[in-house]
């Protein structure tokens, strides 16, 4: 009987919250603004996410691209935003915090600047070439750069081109750093023959599977599960990786409601099968919601762990 009752009171308090975040709702649109240029794995997901949240609330939900600088562009506009929740944000967690650990005293905002709202899933980032390139992994495309007197390498946030910078200062490779967009741009300068390599984080899986390109090594600190054969950077001998979240945020003083709808708004679209869907079978990933708590708690942790690496 006492189970049934916590159960029972567990059921109400659930309905109570649900009431609750369903008593708000935005005076007009929802701006969902994705840090990153269109065609990319952001992109994509940003837009789904947008789409299906419209339908199943009701609100008029409208995506908008604001690229530049991994989302230092977006977040800083984002700080001018009202905070009604008539404007959200979905960037990437990895280039921001390592701005913030680089230059954090040249931005205008930190952490403390956003409310955040969940997450969707941990980007997984390879490194391509077209599938008939003379090498085959980091270490041979390495020697080739350097006999080809240095070849362009393309990146298109922050952390991919540190870590550019890490390996030819490691291996004297040489590599000319080439600045994209997105992940959809750096894929058809990979297939143009424009660079020789770029990284990528989930719009090359089609390629592969096509045999127009191939991965020279997985930049996470594990292997990703479409490509297990494909050793990490670490496991080539370059103590580098990257494991950045894609986020979602909103100008720092939402009321509760607002910021309980919104979550709960998200996390339902991201539940759905559209959203399911191109994560697994675009990304080849699984979704991953840590909540607004648990989306806080991994950027202050993340920024922690990024002062340490470059200290």
């Amino acid at each position: 009987m006492k189970k049934f009752i916590a159960v029972a009171c567990a059921a109400m308090m659930t309905m109570t919250g649900s009431a609750m975040a369903q008593d708000w709702s935005p005076s007009g649109s929802v701006e969902l603004q994705i840090g990153f240029g269109a065609g990319g794995e952001t992109d994509t997901l940003g837009r789904v996410i947008a789409a299906t949240m419209e339908e199943q609330t009701g609100w008029n939900v409208v995506p908008q691209n604001k690229p530049g600088g991994g989302g230092i562009a977006m977040f800083t506009g984002l700080l001018n935003a009202k905070n009604d929740g008539s404007v959200i944000a979905m960037g990437v967690s990895m280039p921001v915090l390592i701005n913030l650990t680089l230059r954090g005293d040249q931005l205008p905002f930190d952490l403390d600047s956003f409310d955040y709202l969940g997450t969707v899933t941990r980007a997984q980032l390879a490194i391509i070439a077209k599938a008939d390139a003379p090498f085959d992994d980091m270490a041979s495309l390495v020697e080739y750069s350097k006999e080809q007197g240095g070849v362009p390498v393309a990146f298109d946030a922050k952390p991919q081109e540190l870590m550019l910078m890490a390996l030819n200062e490691q291996t004297g490779a040489g590599f000319k750093l080439v600045s994209t967009k997105s992940s959809a741009e750096m894929v058809q300068f990979v297939l143009g023959g424009q660079v020789q390599a770029s990284f990528n984080a989930g719009t090359h899986i089609q390629y592969l599977e096509k045999g127009d390109v191939k991965m020279l090594a997985s930049a996470n600190a594990d292997r990703h599960a479409y490509a297990e054969d494909v050793p990490t950077l670490q496991e080539q001998g370059y103590d580098l990786y990257t494991d950045p979240y894609f986020y979602f945020a909103a100008p720092n003083g939402l009321s509760d409601d607002a910021k309980e709808a919104l979550a709960a708004a998200l996390d339902n679209a991201i539940k759905s099968e559209k959203v399911q869907d191109v994560v697994t079978n675009v990304m080849q990933n699984s979704t991953n919601n840590l909540g607004p708590e648990g989306t806080k708690k991994m950027m202050e942790d993340g920024l922690n762990s990024v002062g340490d690496l470059f200290n």
